[in-house]
Formats: C-alpha cells, sequence, structure tokens
C-alpha cells in the first residue's frame, strides 16, 4: 500500500484550494481524510477513483444539508491510495474506528461477544466464553448477549448434566457438589459416570447446539427403549425426561428451520423525522438453525443519513476483522458486491449477502425489523423521559446550559477498603465508558470527607493544565459537609467556577425527602416527590451508589481474600495457591474440617488444626 499525503495536521491557517488540490488527485483507488483547521479528522471516506470523489464534494450544488456544513469546514485533505476499492473499504474502516471523526456514522465497538465452549478434557467442560479461541477447544456461537449464554448453559445442564466447574475443583473433589445433588451434573469428579457415557452426554450436548435436535430426541428415544427392554427404569425415566425437556424447548423456539444454518439477519428502522438522526440497526443470530436472540446498535452522527447507508456502515465497522457467518441477510438494498468480497477473502470461505430472503429467511428478516421499531421507539419514548427530566433540572437550577453532570459517592464498611466512584450523565444519559473509580489510600478510615477530597483532586487536577472537561454540574451524595469537602478540594485546584449540589437523604433515608444542599446557602431545598428534576438526582445518584458499592466489595473481597490465609503462619504462597486450588476459592475453605484440609499436599494434621482455629 502506497500513500500520497496531501494537506497539514497541524494549525492550517491559509485558505483550502479545492480546485488546485484535486487536479493533483490519481484517478486510483484510496481513502481521503478531511480535516479541519485544529488538524483534526472531521470524514473519513473511500472511492474507486479518489480524483473524481473528492471533487464531487466542490463540483456538485446539490449537496445534503450535512454535507455542505462538512465540506464549509474542510481546511486540508490528506489522501492515500491503495491497490484496490475492497482494501480501501478495509482501511477506511480501520481509521473510522481508531479516529472517530465527526461527521462519520459511528457504530459502538462490542470487542467480542460471548461463546459456549466444551473443553477439550477427558471430561469436557461446559462453559461461558468471551475472548481469544482456542483450537484446543470446541466453540459454538457467538451469541448476542450473555444472557442467552448463560439460559442455555442452564438448559444444557438440565438435559445433559455437564460439569461446569473449574478444572482446579474438578481435579481435587471427594464427594459429589450441590449441582450432582440436584440433577445438574452426572458428578464426573467423583466417577458417578464412566467416560463413555459422559461422552455421549457431550455428543448430544454438540449436536444440540449445532441445531440437530430430532437427532438427539431420536438417540436418546433409543437408549430409553433399550433400558426398559432391560428393566433398567430409573434409568429409562431419566432418558424420558431429557426427550420431555427437548420437546418443551423445541415448542418455545419460535424460528427454527430444522437446518444447521448460521446466519445473521440486519434490518433497519428509521424515525420519521429524517433530521433527528434516530435510527436503529438490529441483528439477529441464527447458528444451527435456531434463533438465538437479537441485538440493537443506535448510531452515532447518522443526522440525515439514509438507512441504506447507515446499514453500509454498519456491515463493514461490525464485520471486518471478525467472525463471519456463510450468510448474512439485509433488508436494505445495499451495494454488496466489494463487502461481499472482502469478507470471503477474510473469512477464507464463501460469504454470501442476501438482499432478497425467501422462505424462513424472510421470516426472520421480518422479526429483525420488527424488533428494530420496537427498539427504536422505546429509545425515543426514553430519550423524551430524559428530556423532560433534564429542562426541569435545569429550570429549577436555573441553568440553562446544564448538560453533563458527574456525581461522586463513597463506599466502605467500617472505613475497610474504601471507593469513591464517579459517574457521568451527559448527552441525556448514562455514560458508562466514562465511569471511573479512585481506591482510597492515606487517610483516616472512615474519614468521608477525606475520601471524597481526595476523589476530586485525581478527577479534576487535569482541568488545571488544560486537559479535561469540568462539567456543568458536580453531584455530591451527602450533607452539608460533604459539599463543603468538595468545595475545599476544587478550590485547592484553583477550580472557582464550578457548581456544586449536594443531595442529602431525607427522614428516614426515604426516597422523595431528598435534600439539595448548595455550597453558599444555609437553608436546603426540598422538592415535590413527583418533581421530574428530583427523579434525574435520583437516577444518577443512585447509579453513583451502585458502582462505589460494586467496587468496594470487589476490593473488599480480595482483601480478605489473600489477608485471611496470609495471616497463619506456616502458610505460604504454595500451601495457600493448594488450598483455594483443591476447596474452590475461600469459601470452600472455610468450609472444610481438618480432616479434609489435611488431605491437601504440605498440609500436616498439626497444620490443619491450626488453619481450622484461625478461620472459626
Amino acid at each position: 500500500m502506497s500513500e500520497e499525503r496531501q494537506g497539514k495536521n497541524n494549525l492550517v491557517k491559509t485558505e483550502f484550494n479545492a480546485k488546485e488540490f484535486c487536479a493533483g488527485l490519481p484517478l486510483k483507488p484510496g481513502v481521503y481524510r478531511m480535516l479541519n483547521t485544529a488538524g483534526e479528522v472531521i470524514y473519513v471516506g473511500k472511492a474507486l477513483a479518489l480524483k473524481k470523489r473528492v471533487s464531487s464534494y466542490f463540483q456538485k450544488a446539490s449537496l445534503a444539508p450535512r454535507t455542505q456544513l462538512m465540506v464549509s469546514h474542510i481546511a486540508a485533505i490528506e489522501t492515500t491510495v491503495t491497490r484496490s476499492e475492497a482494501e480501501a473499504l478495509l482501511l477506511e474502516n480501520n481509521l473510522i474506528k481508531t479516529l472517530k471523526p465527526r461527521y462519520n456514522i459511528l457504530f459502538r465497538d462490542d470487542k467480542s461477544y460471548p461463546y459456549i465452549i466444551l473443553s477439550g478434557h477427558d471430561f469436557p467442560r461446559l462453559a461461558f466464553h468471551r475472548g481469544v479461541l482456542d483450537k484446543t477447544h470446541e466453540y459454538f456461537g457467538p451469541f448476542p448477549n450473555a444472557g442467552v449464554v448463560r439460559e442455555s448453559i442452564q438448559l444444557l445442564q438440565k438435559i445433559f448434566r455437564l460439569r461446569t466447574c473449574v478444572d482446579s475443583v474438578f481435579s481435587n473433589r471427594t464427594r459429589p457438589c450441590l449441582l450432582y445433588q440436584i440433577k445438574r451434573c452426572s458428578g464426573p469428579c467423583v466417577n458417578q459416570i464412566s467416560q463413555q457415557d459422559y461422552h455421549e452426554d457431550v455428543t448430544n450436548a454438540e449436536l444440540f447446539l449445532q441445531g440437530k435436535q430430532t437427532q438427539v430426541v431420536e438417540t436418546i428415544n433409543n437408549k430409553m427403549q433399550q433400558a426398559a427392554d432391560q428393566m433398567e427404569y430409573e434409568q429409562a425415566a431419566l432418558f424420558r425426561d431429557q426427550i420431555q425437556a427437548l420437546r418443551k424447548i423445541r415448542e418455545k423456539q419460535f424460528v427454527d428451520s430444522g437446518k444447521a444454518l448460521d446466519a445473521d439477519v440486519i434490518a433497519c428502522a428509521a424515525s420519521n423525522d429524517d433530521s433527528s438522526g434516530k435510527i436503529c440497526v438490529n441483528l439477529a443470530m441464527v447458528r444451527g438453525g435456531r434463533h438465538l436472540g437479537d441485538k440493537c446498535f443506535f448510531p452515532q452522527n447518522a443526522v440525515g443519513c439514509t438507512p441504506v447507508t447507515v446499514v453500509e456502515a454498519f456491515l463493514a465497522q461490525h464485520y471486518l476483522n471478525r467472525s463471519v457467518p456463510h450468510l448474512i441477510i439485509v433488508g436494505e438494498k445495499i451495494q454488496r458486491e466489494i463487502l461481499q468480497e472482502l469478507l470471503t477473502l477474510q473469512s477464507g470461505r464463501k460469504v454470501n449477502i442476501n438482499l432478497k430472503p425467501v422462505g424462513d429467511r424472510r421470516v426472520w428478516l421480518k422479526m429483525a425489523k420488527e424488533n428494530a421499531k420496537l427498539a427504536l421507539q422505546q429509545m425515543m419514548n426514553q430519550q423524551a423521559s430524559q428530556e423532560e427530566r433534564l429542562i426541569a433540572l435545569q429550570s429549577t437550577l436555573k441553568m440553562e446550559s446544564l448538560n453533563r453532570i458527574e456525581c461522586f459517592d463513597i463506599s466502605h464498611t467500617m472505613g475497610e477498603a474504601t471507593v469513591a466512584s464517579c459517574v457521568v450523565y451527559d448527552n441525556l444519559s448514562m455514560r458508562n465508558n466514562e465511569y471511573r473509580r479512585f481506591n482510597i489510600s492515606g487517610i483516616t478510615p472512615g474519614d468521608d470527607y477525606a475520601a471524597l477530597n481526595d476523589a476530586l483532586t485525581r478527577r479534576y487536577k487535569k482541568i488545571v493544565t488544560g486537559e479535561g472537561q469540568l462539567p456543568d454540574l458536580i453531584l455530591i451524595d451527602g450533607g452539608k459537609g460533604q459539599v463543603s469537602a468538595a468545595k475545599e478540594a476544587l478550590q485547592e485546584l484553583g477550580i472557582s467556577d464550578a457548581s456544586l449540589l449536594g443531595v442529602a437523604k431525607g427522614e428516614g433515608r426515604k426516597p422523595g425527602l431528598e435534600q439539595l444542599i448548595f455550597p453558599n446557602y444555609k437553608k436546603p431545598l426540598q422538592l415535590p416527590k413527583d418533581h421530574a428534576g428530583l427523579h434525574l438526582i435520583q437516577q444518577i445518584r443512585d447509579e453513583a451508589h451502585r458502582f462505589a458499592i460494586q467496587g468496594h466489595r470487589s476490593r473488599r473481597g480480595k482483601a480478605r481474600t489473600s489477608s485471611t490465609l496470609e495471616n497463619i503462619a506456616g502458610v505460604g504462597a504454595k500451601r495457600r495457591k493448594g488450598l483455594l486450588g483443591r476447596f474452590g476459592g475461600l469459601k470452600g475453605v472455610l468450609t472444610a474440617s481438618v480432616e479434609e484440609l489435611q488431605q491437601t499436599e504440605g498440609i500436616s494434621r498439626q497444620l490443619a488444626e491450626k488453619i481450622y482455629k484461625e478461620l472459626h
């Protein structure tokens, strides 16, 4: 890939001469990057012929309003020549993901989808997996979300009773676990099932996950008849229960083609108001002929874009550098040739993008379209509610420019494992990717004021050097003392223009009785229980509280797990590892008897008694 760069990344002071620039462009495929006066990339595009495509932005008089606005901000253009249009498409989307230009349609980049894994052990383990795939194991998926995976694992446990425990627990069991008692595991760890019988269950589970449910039912039915003929009625009853469970699942499976087909179905729904930019792309996943569920995506920067343009952007951003099924069913009349060629090359096998599905595939597409419409309507209703809440709060606080709110909360247990949370509300929604936690140390245990001072100092110290963003409102979960501590922290940083507001719990800590504490007013404000602005404050405050507690519990759990055994003389790192591995964690160690502790390698009778005494 060769590169021809034109334009500058630094501050551009001279006026951009589009005619002169375009005259020097080649009639070759490539990617172009449009920059503003600050040197920021505002748009990335691809072209079969760079000269024709880039020139069109400055020659056409009938450009869309959004495109006209973008062109008015162009101060420089950079180009990269590629060997083909397919290569240009790949580079374009890599740059979009990296640079996130303001005029490109952007989809949230999900790092990975979850899978079900059947491990390659002698007694394979059934488990949830997300991340890199290892060829030594067998994977099924991907699934649209973690909930579908966990539900499927529960079904497989109920029907085929495969083990789900980690290897360290499996290798060190001396008696069946609770899952065996409730008939969710066949107990291979303590030889309650032969390896041959276990592998038959594994094979049936594989067939089930591949969509071959009829074959599974027939296999189990034959085994039931054989057991009945041999008068093994208890075993026959177990097979009967498996068959009944499988038939119930098939009845619930609202879309089942009966064919082991893998496909993704993509449909789009847009609001009637084109200027709003509200649009939803629904991705439904079919694996082994079974509809596994769907996932909705809401793109950024989609104002004025057609569903065709949005779906084309989704396909490129979603599938490049990711595993692709054999078939992708699309509900919009997109230009599919280049993308189909690139995905086929990427996956090493034929990938077909179907724009005219029939039969079951048409049913799948219709369902995806309905789900896209429903999700879009729900999102718009929720956003309308958020707008109402924000407007009410703006009016109450007399802050017309109130958009971004950051809220802090402190969580600890009697001063142990103190954690401060900071959650962000911006553009009418919670911004999870901007949340931050602060592990607090070096203060008097239980001193919330010092913890709050530390958290705000660490959060906003970059503001002083010109980095970061000061929110329109800083919300503090607490009363006058907490607000004063926050004000003092900001003053120490030299920040005097920040808006602070405390949320003190009301009488009996009942929701709706909260008091709003202002730093410069002695009298707090109490809003009516049904006030929309109060509901927004409660929403943000509760999220900060949840995020702080989650962090605190995690930190406290880690500290207690390590320190409890570390404090016992004679139990070093190797023995701790052996104990935790044998009993599956600290909880297992706590419930173990002296005799069971003694069975761990390196643990004598005397040390086992000492460990038991220290832990109880």
